[in-house]
């Protein structure tokens, strides 16, 4: 068993030796942020596009047996510009081949909810080339956004790593994207 300590010093260093497809990671609920080691809940969100800007959909469901990176983010967070934003697209870049890695970004609105607009989902597609399922899921003034509430994130940019048993393995504000790659490409080889 992993303390959730050990795991988050591990992850910290950009993933490490740890096994992260390995479910029994627990103590999740001991920390304020993260569900790590528990099972990934569906994702509520009505509002999504596909790579072209097209209406579409994105359910965990449908992805079964496969890896899913979710990156949540806002469109006038800095840190989600400097940093969360370059990280995903350098990932799926790297992975944009590999039919057992899927992504997904997700605006969610916590703040700002005149500037972080549904609009933006395509601009911020745009902006960074994201050939990915891009949502909006807006909470309201004084409630968090369903992805927030059920994945326990602490804001944005925040990342968010599914394996392919549908068990959340990292859940964080910030990940090392060379380790990222390097990490997928060998869970799916």
């Amino acid at each position: 068993m992993i303390s959730r300590r050990n795991f988050f010093e591990t992850s910290l260093l950009g993933f490490g030796a740890l096994s992260l497809s390995n479910p029994t990671i627990t103590n999740a609920s001991s920390s304020r942020y993260g569900i790590v080691g528990q099972a990934a809940p569906e994702l509520e969100i009505d509002y999504w596009i596909d790579k072209d800007g097209k209406p579409s959909s994105f359910k965990l469901s449908d992805h079964k047996d496969k890896w899913v990176f979710l990156k949540c983010f806002q469109s006038w967070c800095p840190g989600c510009h400097s940093h969360g934003l370059p990280a995903l697209k350098k990932i799926s870049e790297a992975l944009k081949d590999n039919p057992k890695v899927v992504f997904a970004g997700i605006q969610t609105v916590f703040e700002g909810f005149s500037t972080n607009t549904v609009d933006k989902v395509r601009e911020t597609q745009m902006q960074y080339g994201l050939q990915m399922t891009m949502g909006h899921n807006p909470g309201s003034h004084g409630v968090s956004p369903s992805t927030m509430s059920s994945y326990r994130t602490g804001g944005t940019p925040w990342m968010i790593l599914i394996n392919p048993q549908h068990y959340v393995v990292y859940n964080e504000f910030n990940i090392n994207a060379d380790k990222a790659i390097e990490y997928l490409t060998a869970q799916t080889a």
